[in-house]
This record gives C-alpha cells, structure tokens and sequence, in this order.
C-alpha cells in the first residue's frame, strides 16, 4: 500500500481532504483494475482465438472446427474481464461501503450472466451444427430442439439477472411468477404447442426433413424443408412455400408418402373401360392370331387344354360348345396385360401386380391395372404410367375389343354421313 499512501500525501499537499482523497484512492484502484482485467482478456481471447484455432486446424476431425468455432471462443473470452473485476474488487475495497461499488459488482454480475447465456446459446448452435450434419440425424427436427432449448435458456437466464438486478433469490422470485403462470402460458400458447407437438413428432417419427407429405385442408403437398418450434415449412411442387403450426399435423391428418419413398415402388391404380358390346367369345381363327403374339402363346395352349379336359370331364362336345367352356377376348386381353406388365422392365414382380374388372357401369366395363414402378421419382414414374396406357389402348383393336369413349361431334357426323 506504499503507493496509495505516496498519493495520499500527494494530495494532501495539494489540499485536498482525507475524504476527497479516499474518493481519488478507490478511482484509481479501480481504473487499475479494469487495466488488469481488459489486459487479461485480450491475452486470454489472443491464447483462445489464436492458439486453440492452431491446434483444432491439426486434428483429423471436423466436429471440432464447428464445436470450437469463432463465435463460441468470443462469447467465452468475454466473461474473463467481468470475472476478473468481481473477484478483485470485494477484496480490493474491503471494508468500504459505498452504493457505486455495489452497483459495479452487479453490473459485472449480470454482465458475466449474459456472457455465459450467449455462450452456452452458441455452443449450442455449435452441437445443432454437427448433429445436423450425420446422414442418421439430418432428417431429425432438431432445429425445433435447438428452439426449444434456446427459449428454456434465456427465460431462466431472464429471471437469474432480474433477480441480480434486484438483490432477490431466483428460486423465490421464480415462485412469484406462478401467479402470471397463466399470462405466460397465453402469451406463449404457440410455443408450448409447438414444443409438445414436435416432440410428439420426432417421438412417433411422424414427420421429418426431406418428407413428402400431402395436407390438402392447408394447401401443402410437397417436400417439407424445415421443422422449427413454431412452423413445419412445405415446400409444394410449385415451388411456393406452405407454413403449417406442428400441432395441427398432431391434431389434424395428413399423407406422408415416406413409406412408399422408402419401399422402392410406387403404385400404379389406373382404369379403362371397355366396350362391352365388344366382348365375345375367341372363334378358332381369333385364338391363331393371337398365339402369334409371343406373350399369349404359352397361355392360350395351356388354357385350350384346359377347357378340353373340363369339357371332355363334364361330356361336352367341342364342336358344340353351347353350353361348356370358351374363351373370350376380354379374357385373353387380361392375360395379355399380365404377362406385358411381369416382363416389362420398370414395373416389380415382387409387389402386387393385378389385372381386374371392376363393377360394369354404364360407360362400359372397367379393366384396372394395379401395379407397382421400380422408381419413386415424379417424372420416371408418370413416364411408366404413360407408356403402358400408350401400349393398352395402342393394342385394344388387335383383341377385336373396343374402348369405351363418349360420343363426339366427330362420331355423330361420321354416322349422319
């Protein structure tokens, strides 16, 4: 204390009190300390950004290039000059009272409260970062965990600095707030909707990133390209952007095509009707012109021996064949189909494949092709989809059949003439 008595004297001589002169004591102590705590800083944040970046750049790993990032290092090196100033100052004026001092130590207490807040709030953009980047868990709602956590961090940290702010214990100050618990709840009604609901969703594995899913009642269907706390972002096929609340796909139903992104094949469910009038029995001259199309050669065999035995077995003359059995080129069409659909390249053999009738009605007798592609993808499947139904209604004349279509301008002229 030699030097604080030098300036003491020093400016007792100049006349000042002893008092004024306490006063100009605990300036300078003080200006002293925040020289020492600014110059720790700058070597702590030099050692911090400068040192620490060195080694991570050596490590093999990228994680830690993200965990030790640049904005984590800063908000972390900030803590060290208010730190330095609340430790020293209670041991530099003890014994002294005075509203001033009080005043700094809880400036640096809170400013040291809101360093750690963005600290930790950075570490944590830091972990969102690396997590969000694995193959198992980009496609996870983290984002709306990362929101989630970042809420929970500055409402506590809110309460722990009002609290220092007023000289009050946070736990007591938090129980004085049950009483607005209601007001919260209102004011954050969404928040806390949407925190239960995306944990619901990430729980159930409902929904996540890169998800195909289709809410009409909202206008989605699309691609969904982000999960948050407050909004699920669906990027529809017309490239415009839908933003539906995460609990109104809890509370509400909606299409997720995952399952089917998922299995490899995506279903083809599509009808033509057929003439009815046109369906009759195969005459032995209809059955030699279809065996020369490869794919019912086989078939249309198999099946005439068939029908002999059955008609032999029940004592029916085939060169009567009034009332045994024959068949029919709507029957000998279906076949067709089958075979065609079974040996063409983009459609599975290992997913349900069918060829039916469905009800007659008065547009004629609907065929419908039930099958699967091996793509998922939009533009090959449609390209599947369109090629077979090229095909069929390209073949339908050759099995003497007819496809049903209502009557245009164009038929009603070509039977007036």
């Amino acid at each position: 204390m030699e030097l604080f008595e030098l300036i003491d004297s020093w400016l007792m001589a100049c006349g000042l009190t002893t008092s004024g002169a306490d006063r100009i004591d605990q300036f300078i102590v003080f200006a002293l300390l925040l020289l020492v705590a600014f110059g720790v800083d700058f070597i702590c944040r030099f050692i911090l950004l400068r040192v620490v970046a060195a080694v991570v750049k050596r490590t093999r790993a990228t994680w830690d290039d993200i965990l030790f990032d640049r904005s984590v290092l800063v908000h972390l090196s900030r803590m060290v000059a208010p730190l330095v100033l609340s430790v020293t100052l209670p041991m530099a004026f003890a014994g002294v009272e005075s509203v001033a001092l009080t005043l700094v130590q809880r400036i640096c207490d809170v400013f040291i409260l809101v360093t750690f807040l963005s600290f930790v709030n950075a570490l944590l953009k830091a972990i969102y970062t690396v997590y969000s980047s694995k193959e198992q868990l980009r496609n996870r709602p983290l984002k709306g965990l990362l929101q989630t956590a970042q809420v929970a961090l500055w409402f506590v940290g809110g309460i722990v600095i009002i609290a220092t702010l007023l000289n009050k214990d946070a736990l007591s100050l938090l129980a004085g707030l049950g009483a607005s618990a209601a007001v919260l709840m209102l004011v954050f009604k969404d928040s806390i909707m949407g925190v239960v609901s995306g944990v619901q969703l990430s729980a159930n594995d409902m929904l996540k990133v890169g998800d195909w899913i289709a809410m009409p009642k909202y206008g989605a269907d699309g691609t969904v390209i982000e999960v948050t706390l407050n909004t699920v972002k669906v990027r529809n096929w017309d490239n415009t952007i839908t933003t539906i609340p995460p609990y109104l796909l809890v509370s509400d139903s909606f299409q997720n095509w995952r399952g089917m992104q998922e299995s490899g094949g995506r279903r083809v469910k599509r009808s033509v009707n057929i003439d009815m009038n046109s369906v009759r029995f195969c005459t032995p001259q209809m059955l030699d012109k279809y065996r020369r199309i490869k794919l019912l050669a086989d078939y249309i065999d198999h099946t005439e021996q068939v029908i002999k035995e059955y008609n032999a077995a029940q004592e029916i003359d085939n060169s009567v064949l009034v009332n045994g059995r024959r068949q029919t080129n709507l029957g000998v069409f279906r076949a067709y189909l089958n075979a065609y659909l079974r040996n063409l390249p983009g459609v599975r053999n290992d997913m349900t494949l069918l060829v039916r009738h469905l009800q007659p009605t008065d547009h004629g007798i609907p065929i419908e092709l039930y099958f699967f592609t091996r793509t998922t993808q939009w533009a090959l499947y449609e390209q599947i989809q369109a090629d077979v139904f090229d095909h069929l209604l390209a073949i339908v004349p050759e099995f003497d059949l007819r496809v049903f279509q209502s009557p245009t301008g164009a038929d009603l002229k070509n039977v007036k003439s």
